[in-house]
């Protein structure tokens, strides 16, 4: 380890204790700053919690804390009797700047031209089949959604003359408040350096994903996605004439060794990642694994399109901030929505990334969708500046805190002997792999005749074609009853056919 610091804690931190963040996040924060620009580099020794808390004149428990929270991100690390350090596994950066029918039903059926047929388009969901309970991939439960806070403000907005002028033509940006408010939110929840001009209002994060594929993979350009991926990204890569290159992913989140070795034999457009909860598997993109990306980013020339689809859902600790949060050569499209907090319906996301790449998105999503629904976006905009999104967003994270418990822990008492998991840092859905010889297809066949409807599409989670035998399971939208009686069913079901 290396020798004891020099660098200034105390004359380079500085406290706003009139910010609604917590002090020890602001802490976290900052370190986090100076490790990823090179100021502290791995090994270093950080000072003791009783030296940097009256350097600071903050309480010692308030950079334990911080402490706590930095080695649970990997950004440090505790050895006995020596002390605190950077974590030497960390990459080292050097110092910068943040830079014809008579019939009507036959008519109506027939068709008199030719069109294109996207096969890779055809989705069976959940939507059309009858159970008693469905059990998706991981969506928030619609019957919590602050449906009276929407309403009062939706009303007191149309009851104003004056805004009368939102049910005409607006900017396809989309509403003037809510950019303005997202600018505010996004910077303080996320950690985000953004003005206005940088965001465009999306219909929720799949026209994000959309835009940005339109945007970066015409003319067969490669992204990159891991060997398990979100499907629906995958098509939407698919359709934009992209050629998809997949890496793996494990514990630690997509391996960016790989496709660093991938940048070496091909020019690539975009790099596709979930990086908080990856899409199925749940894992977090780890700290130097997050540099790394950035780093083979600012290098290569390729975009990093950055789909923050739960943020707000994280357990354990503290949300990771997103890689946006430290962008700084302007790599990465960063994609996110309401749609997870509040309710599917709600369908207002936004696009987050340098200006002229937000005015040319804006443009096509012009002759995709001319605007989005201004009234809409206007009280999301009131919400969040009254607090009823973050009031909202508090409340339901610690319900699905509890239903992830309960479903986990009766997964693990009723069904280890079938089923391998672990449990979720965040988000909304468990990924469950089924022990070989078990097939998903007998168990769901088995749980459906017991009224229990699990996603019919489970092949689709495995894109690579590995069988590793695993399907997104999602506890959000399950009250405590409806978990336990998922729970009784797969335990009936798994001891039926073994």
């Amino acid at each position: 380890m290396s020798s004891p610091v020099i660098f200034p804690f105390k004359s380079n931190i500085i406290i706003d204790r009139a910010s609604s963040r917590h002090i020890y996040l602001q802490l976290c924060d900052q370190i986090i700053g100076f490790i990823k620009s090179g100021k502290l580099a791995p090994s270093t020794k950080l000072p003791g919690s009783r030296k940097l808390s009256e350097d600071l004149n903050i309480h010692r428990k308030t950079v334990v804390a911080a402490y706590d929270e930095l080695m649970s991100q990997d950004w440090i690390q505790s050895i006995p009797a020596k002390g605190t350090f950077v974590n030497k596994n960390l990459p080292i950066i050097n110092p910068k700047k943040i830079t014809k029918s008579t019939n009507s039903l036959e008519s109506k059926n027939s068709i008199g031209f030719r069109f294109k047929k996207r096969k890779h388009l055809i989705i069976k969901g959940l939507e059309t089949i009858k159970a008693t309970i469905k059990v998706d991939e991981g969506v928030p439960d619609h019957r919590l959604a602050p449906i009276e806070d929407i309403a009062k403000n939706y009303r007191n907005i149309t009851n104003k003359k004056h805004h009368k002028e939102l049910l005409t033509y607006g900017d396809t940006h989309g509403n003037i408040e809510l950019r303005k408010v997202l600018v505010d939110y996004l910077n303080q929840s996320r950690g985000l350096k953004t003005s206005i001009e940088n965001i465009l209002i999306t219909r929720g994060s799949q026209m994000g994903i959309y835009l940005a594929s339109q945007l970066l993979l015409n003319d067969k350009k490669i992204v990159i996605t891991g060997d398990t991926n979100y499907m629906t990204a995958d098509n939407t890569f698919t359709e934009a004439n992209g050629i998809i290159k997949r890496v793996s992913v494990d514990k630690q989140g997509i391996n960016t060794k790989e496709i660093e070795e991938v940048c070496k034999k091909h020019t690539i457009s975009a790099v596709y990642v979930t990086s908080h909860h990856h899409h199925p598997t749940t894992v977090t993109l780890s700290a130097d694994r997050r540099m790394h990306l950035l780093d083979l980013a600012q290098r290569n020339n390729f975009a990093i399109i950055e789909d923050d689809y739960d943020y707000d859902f994280h357990y354990n600790n503290a949300p990771i901030l997103p890689l946006a949060s430290n962008d700084t050569h302007g790599n990465v499209i960063y994609i996110g929505g309401f749609t997870k907090i509040i309710a599917p319906a709600l369908r207002i996301g936004y696009f987050v990334a340098p200006k002229e790449v937000v005015d040319e998105a804006a443009r096509l999503r012009r002759i995709l969708d001319r605007q989005g629904d201004t009234l809409l976006e206007q009280t999301l905009a009131r919400m969040i500046i009254n607090g009823d999104i973050q009031r909202h967003s508090n409340k339901v994270r610690k319900i699905y805190k509890e239903r992830r418990d309960l479903f986990c822990g009766l997964l693990k008492e009723k069904l280890t002997d079938f089923f391998d998991f672990e449990i979720p840092k965040g988000g909304m859905a468990v990924w469950v792999q089924l022990k070989k010889p078990y097939n998903w297809d007998i168990v769901m066949t088995a749980a459906l005749k017991r009224n229990i409807a699990f996603n019919p599409e489970w092949k689709r989670y495995d894109n690579n074609n590995s069988g590793h035998n695993g399907i997104r399971i999602g506890f959000a939208a399950l009250n405590k009853k409806e978990i336990i009686t998922v729970i009784n069913v797969l335990e009936s079901v798994m001891k039926s056919i073994q």
